[in-house]
């Protein structure tokens, strides 16, 4: 009577389907990106990793990055050194690979490390603030995202390739990873400083996955017509906001 309900008959979860490719995207959109000319938001979900669950051990993060209908359009893989990871935790280098579904690499993001994360009035000087360069393709530098000198709330510039200001991004004055709330991260343009054009958001998950884990949600919101670089450059700061604020399982408060 229980033959029939062996392991062998175990539900399985259903297969990740990843978005269809779509039409070329548009003159001068770099290979891969032609994605991000049809959407306006891009849920970035952190994988759990079981090691980090049991053991103090800092394991090589890695994300899935969805569409508004769970279709998946990237995946993302940390690539760092052991003792990098292990010593220097959030504040560590990184090069972080972003891959098609394909497995071509598509975006390519390089962190520096930087000692000092707990202040945000050192990002005045350029060897303490922290920053990303964003790659699309590998090798071609499309935009740049850097840490602003602030006396509260975090605040960051988007650069084009020519290190041009073109977005600006602002956060809560305290940034709580414990909160059992949404963190939003207000994406303004840089023509005149207030006007909101996206929305960086870090989503509670659950409170056994935020007090045990390092695994991390996010959303981006962006204009459906804005340069798909920029939008690449947007996925950047996403990552780099995750390091300096939620990568971890203790409540942090930036001041």
């Amino acid at each position: 009577m229980l033959g029939g309900m062996g392991m062998g008959n175990a539900v399985q979860p259903p297969p990740q389907v990843w978005m269809p490719k779509p039409p070329s995207g548009p003159p001068g959109c770099p290979p891969g990106l032609d994605y991000l000319t049809q959407v306006d938001q891009i849920l970035i979900k952190q994988q759990i990793e079981m090691m980090e669950l049991f053991t103090n051990w800092e394991a090589k993060n890695k994300y899935r990055l969805l569409n508004s209908m769970g279709q998946q359009v990237y995946f993302a893989k940390e690539e760092s050194e052991t003792c990098m990871r292990q010593c220097c935790r959030e504040n560590r280098s990184f090069t972080m690979h972003v891959t098609d579904n394909l497995g071509n690499e598509v975006i390519r993001l390089e962190r520096e490390f930087r000692c000092w994360r707990d202040s945000n009035w050192c990002a005045c000087c350029s060897c303490c603030a922290h920053r990303i360069v964003v790659e699309a393709p590998v090798g071609t530098v499309v935009g740049y995202v850097k840490q602003r000198p602030s006396f509260m709330a975090p605040k960051y510039v988007i650069m084009d390739e020519n290190e041009k200001d073109i977005l600006y991004i602002e956060g809560p004055c305290c940034v709580c990873q414990g909160c059992p709330c949404d963190v939003n991260f207000t994406i303004h343009s840089a023509t005149d400083g207030e006007t909101e054009v996206g929305k960086i958001q870090k989503q509670w998950g659950n409170l056994l996955q935020e007090m045990f884990t390092s695994a991390d949600n996010f959303g981006v919101t962006f204009p459906m017509d804005l340069d798909v670089k920029m939008k690449a450059v947007m996925i950047g700061a996403t990552f780099l906001i995750d390091f300096m604020y939620f990568e971890g399982a203790q409540n942090r408060h930036h001041y």
